[in-house]
């Protein structure tokens, strides 16, 4: 009896534990689907980080392209191998982009706490360059060591620009990364010093002259004070290594033999930057409101120089702070019709030359053209920072110009701009001396007439949109730009390999490039 009482029992438990096991094993109901929720705090197109209260919006477009006449889809035909004008030059450059940004937004006691990135990746046409082979060999220009103003003879005035992210091939830039908090930006953003359209008034033309333009960021700390009715203020720190050196020339270096290059190809002499010692200090201020928009912009800029000669015993010259100057004025309502607007600016600088002959304008310029009197013609002109003599100081260059244009919109999906720009570089009358005066370093040149380093650089473009459905827009773009410079006379210049030049004649001649830029962009 008893062992049936424990059969018994123990079925029991076992019945009551396979239940429970079974019971565990029930579905649980599942929790609510935390859907993307709209965040209107901050305009369309945000939405919030699901489980955060941080907004966010992603944006960017897609931008194919092909420039006309030029190896740079952002510049005029100048330098190497562009402004040979030969075949080595690129008849057409292309371009496939694709831009990704992405916008944080918190709100917080101390205000919104911001973030941005943006970012590119791009395809882009290369060229090709002459390699001084005696059997006519040339290199893709991707290979190529590249520098600024200043650099070597044969890449002096070239048409490639190392920091836009790269010209051949595939490349990746990034052009925003930063913080924005209580009033501070603190990253890579447009210069506080720049026109809210930076380098465009009313066109896609990247290399417009007259200005400053830091299109794909600047790093800096910054502080905007905002006064309210549109009225705002700002200071910046501001790295100058990257766009905002134009060179420090010690022009000792053009003497002899090496005048006719400088002549030629705008090498005035060896460029000396020292290490970053400070950045750029600037200081703006900004009233924006529905009538248009005015603003007034100051920077400093020190000019650190590395030493005379190879080594330290040399010596060096001291530093010297460069400054510039802009003022900006967009008007907008006015009477030709709905949306169009003006949008002017003007600079002067004294040291600081990239707050006018902006990055991607460049600051050297090399062009050939036809002569009737000679082999052919050439202008090479460049404009650093500062130049110096080894022993002496360091002597500013001069700049001034300005940038503008008129949009008009003929409905809502065709408008035009026409739009120009002027830009001229002056040098010290210690420079002038040394290169130019008597016994100086170009006074020795047979067949030189006229020497004068100054130079100025003209551009007029027209351009033309068609948005045929919203966030589609294609576009060309025309300019046109002339290059100034003051030499004159027929003298024996030197090989120039890498655009194919031989020694032979040419006349100092002013130049002039046209190029068109066709453009397809969805932007998203």
């Amino acid at each position: 009896m008893k062992l049936v009482k424990s059969l018994l029992l123990g079925s029991a438990a076992g019945l009551i534990a396979v239940g429970g096991a079974q019971a565990a094993d029930l579905p649980v109901k599942a929790k609510a689907v935390e859907y993307v929720k709209i965040c209107s705090l901050y305009g369309a197109g945000f939405y919030y980080i699901p489980g955060t209260d941080t907004c966010i919006k992603l944006g960017g477009y897609l931008r194919a392209e092909v420039a006309l006449g030029t190896n740079s889809v952002y510049g005029a035909a100048i330098g190497s191998p562009a402004g040979a004008h030969n075949r080595l030059s690129n008849y057409y450059t292309m371009r496939a982009r694709q831009d990704l940004n992405i916008d944080t937004r918190t709100a917080t006691e101390y205000g919104v706490v911001r973030t941005f990135f943006d970012a590119t990746f791009s395809w882009t046409t290369g060229g090709y360059q002459g390699t001084g082979s005696a059997f006519g060999g040339t290199a893709y220009t991707g290979t190529l060591a590249l520098n600024n103003a200043g650099a070597a003879p044969a890449l002096v005035g070239s048409s490639i620009n190392p920091t836009d992210g790269g010209t051949s091939g595939g490349s990746l830039g990034v052009y925003y990364a930063f913080i924005q908090f209580a009033g501070f930006t603190m990253g890579k953003a447009v210069s506080q010093f720049d026109a809210p359209w930076t380098n465009y008034p009313g066109n896609n033309f990247d290399g417009l002259v007259g200005g400053s333009g830091t299109v794909t960021g600047v790093n800096q700390f910054s502080y905007t004070a905002d006064f309210g009715q549109g009225i705002t203020a700002s200071f910046s720190a501001e790295d100058a290594t990257a766009y905002y050196q134009a060179g420090n020339f010690n022009i000792s270096s053009a003497a002899g033999a090496a005048a006719i290059a400088g002549l030629t190809t705008g090498a005035l002499g060896a460029n000396a930057i020292g290490g970053s010692r400070s950045p750029n200090l600037v200081a703006m201020m900004r009233v924006d409101q529905a009538w248009g928009l005015f603003q007034a912009s100051v920077a400093a800029h020190d000019n650190h120089v590395a030493y005379y000669g190879a080594t330290e015993p040399t010596g060096h010259p001291d530093d010297k702070w460069g400054w510039a100057v802009q003022l900006a004025l967009s008007i907008k309502n006015i009477p030709t019709g709905a949306g169009d607007v003006i949008n002017i600016s003007g600079v002067y600088t004294d040291g600081a030359t990239r707050y006018n002959f902006q990055n991607l304008a460049g600051s050297s310029f090399v062009a050939y053209g036809n002569s009737g009197i000679a082999y052919q013609s050439v202008a090479a002109v460049v404009a650093p920072d500062t130049v110096f003599i080894t022993g002496g100081q360091q002597e500013t260059v001069k700049t001034w110009g300005f940038r503008g244009a008129y949009t008009h919109n003929w409905d809502p999906y065709w408008n035009t701009a026409i739009y120009g720009a002027y830009a001229a570089a002056q040098f010290g009358s210690g420079a002038k001396t040394f290169l130019c005066g008597v016994g100086g370093a170009f006074s020795s040149v047979p067949g030189l007439t006229s020497c004068n380093p100054d130079f100025n650089v003209g551009q007029v473009g027209l351009i033309t949109r068609w948005t045929p459905v919203k966030n589609l827009t294609f576009s060309a773009d025309l300019n046109w730009t002339h290059i100034d410079q003051k030499y004159s006379g027929v003298i024996a210049g030197g090989n120039n390999f890498p655009v194919a030049k031989p020694a032979a004649a040419y006349e100092l001649k002013d130049q002039d490039s046209i190029t068109l830029l066709l453009r397809a962009q969805r932007n998203w």
